[in-house]
């Protein structure tokens, strides 16, 4: 019985810690910063995709 209640501790741990995470994210807006970051790359790998022109 005790090594169920520590298992279940173990995952409500994770679970509070996986909302405060995602709660600073949301919070902080970082997911669009580091896209914002990340945009010259998409970019430049976007550029160099060849495409069809004739349509």
């Amino acid at each position: 019985m005790a090594t169920f209640l520590n298992v279940i501790l173990i995952i409500a741990i994770v679970i509070v810690c996986l909302f405060v995470l995602s709660f600073i994210v949301y919070f902080f807006n970082l997911d669009m910063k580091l896209t914002a970051k990340l945009e010259p790359l998409f970019l430049k790998h976007y550029d160099k995709i060849k495409r069809d022109k004739h349509l």
